[in-house]
């Protein structure tokens, strides 16, 4: 890309000081991450590279007098990455490209492997008959004709993810595997070549189709948290309403408003920048700020944030940010700060590799040389039981340990309708020892329910929900969705602030404010009751009644945190609602940790406070005040009925309202953690034994591979364990 393309996508700073954020293709573990952060941090201009592995994305800051924005992209090259300017399409595109081509890659594995078995069984049951060397090579050359286009094919992805480790001066998962392949192919075309008895494409293809099936779902678990500030786009105006110094109003692009502009929200519009009220009162739909559902009263005076909803009246605000600066704009930044802290998470097939690679590579190389050394063989011979040595440790019993004990876990959690969204969500989730709670939408549910049935008799249900119907406010609309959202009465008069009237066979029927009902008397009992709750009143004649409107509870509330504490999880809420209504909540549940009135920042800030004290926290939580502390946690959770932000930024997500599945999915979680060690502590054992054998010289190739199968199957099969554990119920929908 020319440099004048690229200057587009570069900020600027005081001091000289730029920046660019760049989508980058192949980062795919932890070494790829260190060996970007590492390279760029060699280079004297750069001030700081930091890679969000979640997104596959890198921040970069430099000097601008020292480096132009087109050399950044060109040291990435040097160290193996393609790398261009972030745009959410571009990567959506690049995402899907990368699905399409491990999908058909893992399809002509598949149906290569079919081929070359069948192939294989028939020469294994000839050598132990008579078979005749003419078919035997034939069958060795069919093949060949087979395993090695597909190898070229379907291997691409770890032969390129290979040479990039190599060339960044690294090692990843994929060098062992590519050396493994490469020279078992080598091997098995010079046997084929001298007539010999045994050929090994069969075990190449194979361990290549299993190897892609952990990595194409893998593919798609990280493609659903791709772009998340994607997400807040839907929230943010392109335009707002200014007025002019003779009060005249026009409206203009969000870009061209500057502090100390004055801007018009009229009812029913989003509020487009941050503010202080000058003018006006009204009530703010604030949910997607705080969390909480009920309507806010703002006047005069009072600060409004980018993002919420402007309800009942008009107001005119005094510009603090537009743009940049907002609410809604730290949210994104805190956002980005938090996914890229969490991408250093090291996997532990990503650990395991940091060990296994040399150690493989290291002993083939003694085996080679020793043999050498110690005389008697040839040197084809010593590099035979050198092969033998990289057949026999060949990873795919390591490669196999962690992606099958994924899938088996994720589809048992499917069945229990929970969604991973990241393939290391598991791994983080058996770690956690505290779980902490957002309050609305989360342990209650989202939408405000009657929380006194008793008080509304089912005779006026029908009237009462007609006349709610009628209303486009929020406290309106929850009543009418509880009483069956009934079609609304006709000729509604509607009081802004006050509620609705209608006539009725002569009778006025009234639904607003306990004073617009004319109910003080009616309401004191209710309010005391629920101190928490907002309040509608209804009239008919001389008939009143209050009704109180609240979050109820969960299902499954108190079981699932009765669960996680008996599962040794300390409880939590931290809440961006009043402490007021939090309260009965936390006392209802017993959690005694709270805090309330909460901004996006001060959560992430406590969850930080408490990794830095060693704590692994889960952060179960539904809204837009949640997503940075969703991202920042140890591993997160979300309802299906969260904001898009709140999903995007969770690792795991559940659908149905009741709240069991947080529960189930530790419990799957801490039994999938257990069998990937178990698998890894077998692939360790394995080649204590194994390796030996094979570098003394008492393996065949045969042996080898049919001991690098059965341990692939053992690992299986073990990973298959992982779907009991937690018995299957059914949600609610």
């Amino acid at each position: 890309m020319a440099a004048q393309d690229l200057s587009v996508f570069v900020s600027h700073r005081d001091g000289g000081i730029a920046s660019m954020e760049l989508a980058v293709d192949g980062i795919r573990c932890a070494g790829c991450m260190q060996a970007i952060e590492k390279g760029l941090g060699r280079e004297p201009a750069i001030l700081g590279a930091r890679v969000n592995l979640a997104l596959k994305r890198v921040s970069v800051e430099w000097r601008e007098a020292l480096l132009k924005p087109e050399a950044v992209v060109e040291k990435l090259g040097a160290l193996g990455f393609k790398a261009y300017p972030f745009a959410p399409e571009r990567q959506e595109e690049g995402a899907a490209s990368e699905e399409k081509r491990l999908l058909r890659g893992l399809g002509v594995a598949g149906f290569a492997s079919m081929n070359v078995m069948l192939l294989s069984v028939s020469v294994w049951s000839g050598n132990s008959g008579d078979i005749d060397p003419t078919t035997r090579d034939f069958f060795h050359w069919l093949s060949a004709l087979i395993a090695l286009p597909t190898a070229a094919y379907a291997g691409r992805p770890f032969f390129e993810s290979a040479l990039r480790a190599l060339k960044a001066r690294a090692v990843n998962m994929d060098v062992p595997i590519t050396i493994g392949v490469v020279l078992a192919l080598a091997m098995s075309v010079a046997e084929t070549w001298n007539h010999g008895h045994h050929a090994y494409f069969d075990g190449v293809v194979m361990l290549l189709f299993f190897l892609l099936i952990g990595r194409y779902l893998d593919q798609l678990m990280r493609r659903r948290t791709r772009d998340l500030a994607g997400n807040l786009a839907a929230l943010k105006a392109e335009t707002a309403t200014r007025v002019g110094a003779d009060g005249s109003w026009t409206t203009v692009p969000i870009a061209a408003i500057r502090p100390d502009d004055r801007v018009v929200i009229r009812p029913g519009e989003r509020v487009s920048v941050d503010g202080i009220v000058e003018n006006g009162s009204s009530e703010l739909d604030q949910s997607l700020v705080t969390g909480e559902t009920a309507p806010f009263a703002i006047g005069l005076g009072e600060r409004v944030h980018a993002g919420t909803l402007n309800l009942t009246g008009a107001l005119t605000v005094r510009v603090e940010a537009a743009g940049q600066g907002t609410l809604l704009d730290e949210i994104d930044r805190l956002m980005s700060q938090a996914v890229g802290s969490r991408s250093r998470y090291v996997r532990l097939s990503d650990r395991a590799a940091r060990l296994y690679a040399p150690v493989v590579h290291t002993l083939s190389a003694a085996t080679f040389l020793g043999w050498l050394l110690i005389g008697g063989i040839s040197w084809p011979e010593a590099l035979m039981i050198a092969v033998t040595v990289l057949i026999i440790t060949c990873p795919c019993a390591l490669g196999l340990a962690i992606p099958a004990v994924q899938v088996v876990a994720a589809s048992a959690l499917f069945r229990r309708r929970i969604m991973l969204k990241e393939g290391d969500a598991l791994e983080r989730l058996a770690e956690a020892d505290i779980a902490v709670f957002d309050k609305t939408g989360t342990l209650t549910l989202p939408e405000p329910d009657i929380l006194n049935e008793e008080a509304l008799p089912i005779e006026r249900r029908a009237e009462i929900g007609a006349l709610a119907a009628a209303s486009h406010h929020p406290l309106a609309q929850a009543l009418s969705r509880a009483l069956g959202s009934l079609p609304a009465h006709a000729d509604v008069r509607e009081e802004r602030g006050q509620g609705l009237s209608v006539m009725l066979d002569s009778e006025e029927l009234r639904l607003g404010s306990v004073a617009f009902c004319g109910a003080e008397v009616e309401a004191a009992p209710v309010m005391a009751a629920h101190p928490s709750a907002s309040f509608i009143a209804y009239r008919r004649g001389a008939y009143r009644t209050v009704l109180a409107l609240g979050q109820k509870l969960r299902p499954e509330a108190r079981e699932t945190i009765d669960a996680l504490r008996a599962a040794g999880l300390e409880i939590a809420i931290l809440s961006g609602d009043r402490p007021e209504a939090v309260a009965p909540i936390a006392a209802e549940l017993g959690i005694d940790h709270v805090q309330a009135g909460l901004l996006p920042g001060d959560k992430l800030n406590l969850l930080d406070s408490m990794a830095a004290h060693g704590r692994k926290v889960l952060m179960v939580g539904d809204g837009l005040n949640d997503a940075p502390a969703l991202a920042g946690a140890h591993v997160s959770v979300s309802p299906v009925s969260a904001t898009h932000l709140a999903q995007a930024a969770a690792d795991i997500v559940f659908l149905g309202e009741g709240l069991k599945p947080v529960a189930d999915a530790l419990v799957i979680a801490r039994k999938a953690r257990g069998l990937m060690l178990e698998n890894l502590w077998f692939a360790v054992l394995y080649n204590a034994v194994a390796v030996p054998v094979a570098m003394a010289g008492l393996a065949t190739p045969l042996i080898a591979a049919a001991a690098m199968s059965g341990s692939s199957l053992v690992v299986t099969l073990n990973a298959l364990r992982a779907r009991s554990g937690v018995p299957e119920t059914e949600s609610r929908p």
